[in-house]
């Protein structure tokens, strides 16, 4: 019977008491000495994590080296039969994460499932007195960052969002070059993703008895069971995601955006989108044109060389996952840029290693993560920058599938005199599904 253990609810305010005595060194790591050091037994926090597949898998992984993993779920039984072997056969296993969100000794929420959930948990498990690190993109709506806001906002609860690329020196050091004027006056910013896969039609099969169908599906309408909607190739349906503009575009695109310092204006996107019968529905073709309040242009392609491209009045800055080049970056050996120069955020990173790539950047992503939980400071992917750069991407969503350029007010967060295009901004809530 999955009954809750021993409580530790005076556990973290303990813990977070001895640091500030001991002058902050007691209980998490908090500089480059420690990051990567495992703590005592008696120090760890309790950790829960919910959604097993891989990218779920990778964060708890991570998250193993500041806390111990107490209770997993996941709505296959088979994926969370796997994950409680892979971490010791000792965590609980739910296939409710409600259920999992009543244990006493959860302390720090993991949420590595489809998007179209990411929002209805991460607001169960603020509620339930829970730190949580959630996987991009933060929402599926625009409406929902700002319920985010407003539930995280009026919590104590500490919240990260999985944009590793924050915490990946190369992008980094992009942000920084930009945002110090080393290309002159930014002008124009490319952001390049791959084109979206085709797909379909697929067959309709029986729901596998390891599977719940209907928990898996949550507050998206209910339809019959399609292998390709679930795991993975959920990105490629509407439904459930955004496509690339939401998968890649949530990393880039919030790059991009760190390093303009505004928001869109409007936003004029253009796609070809699929109409196979149960088939992927996703754009096959996409692009957009996004002002910024600041005159700042960005694109956004599927065709091109993945990345990002600063272009300034006075030189271009090209990042990635493989590298980040240009002639400011050349220059940095004669005139270097003080690190400290750029630090928008109380807690970001600037005293952990320079990790990049993407299995050696979520340590710090992680780390930072957790120096937050001891602090109580704002974490560097922060539920307001990810609503912001997340939005942009639903932004450039809307616009492809109404067909239309858009005029948007970054201050009201709706679309200007466009009744049509603000019913885009939220969903309806499958009943029993709804945010309470």
């Amino acid at each position: 019977m999955n009954s809750p253990q021993t409580s530790k609810s005076s556990r973290r305010s303990f813990l977070t008491a001895s640091a500030i005595a001991a002058g902050g060194l007691a209980a998490w790591p908090v500089t480059v000495q420690a990051a990567d050091k495992p703590m005592h037994k008696v120090e760890r926090l309790g950790i829960g994590a919910i959604g097993m597949r891989y990218q779920g898998s990778v964060i708890t992984e991570k998250a193993r080296l500041y806390g111990d993993i107490v209770a997993i779920s996941d709505v296959d039984r088979n994926v969370r039969e796997q994950a409680r072997a892979s971490f010791g056969s000792t965590p609980r296993i739910f296939e409710n994460y409600q259920e999992m969100l009543k244990r006493k000794d959860v302390d720090v929420v993991l949420i590595g499932t489809p998007d179209h959930w990411h929002t209805k948990m991460l607001v169960d498990a603020v509620r339930a007195g829970k730190d949580v690190y959630c996987e991009k993109p933060l929402t599926l709506t625009i409406d929902e960052g700002k319920i985010l806001r407003d539930v995280v906002g009026k919590s104590d609860r500490v919240v990260q969002v999985g944009t590793w690329q924050r915490s990946d020196w190369k992008f980094r050091l992009a942000v920084e070059l930009v945002r110090a004027g080393r290309i002159g006056k930014l002008k124009r910013v490319t952001c390049t993703t791959d084109k979206n896969p085709t797909g379909g039609p697929f067959d309709v099969y029986p729901v596998p008895k390891s599977f719940n169908w209907n928990l898996w599906q949550g507050p998206t309408p209910e339809v019959a069971y399609i292998p390709e909607r679930s795991h993975y190739t959920f990105r490629w349906w509407y439904e459930y995601s955004g496509g690339k503009m939401t998968d890649w575009g949530a990393h880039h695109i919030d790059i991009a955006q760190w390093a303009i310092n505004s928001l869109p204006v409007s936003i004029d996107g253009k796609a070809t989108l699929p109409s196979v019968k149960n088939g992927y529905n996703v754009a096959t073709d996409f692009g957009a044109k996004i002002q910024y309040a600041n005159g700042v242009e960005m694109i956004v392609a599927d065709h091109g060389r993945r990345g990002i491209l600063f272009e300034g009045d006075k030189g271009r800055l090209f990042v990635n996952r493989g590298t980040v080049s240009g002639v400011p970056v050349e220059q940095l050996k004669k005139n270097p840029l003080p690190r400290e120069s750029f630090s928008t955020y109380d807690n970001d990173n600037l005293s952990r290693p320079e990790r990049t790539g993407k299995l050696d950047a979520i340590i710090n992503h992680m780390g930072n993560f957790f120096d937050c939980i001891q602090s109580r400071k704002k974490t560097i992917s922060d539920i307001e920058s990810q609503h912001r750069s997340v939005s942009t991407c639903h932004l450039a969503n809307i616009s492809m599938r109404i067909g239309r350029p858009l005029k948007w007010d970054p201050q009201a967060e709706v679309f200007i005199n466009d009744s049509k295009a603000n019913e885009w901004l939220k969903r309806e809530y499958r009943a029993g599904f709804e945010i309470g």
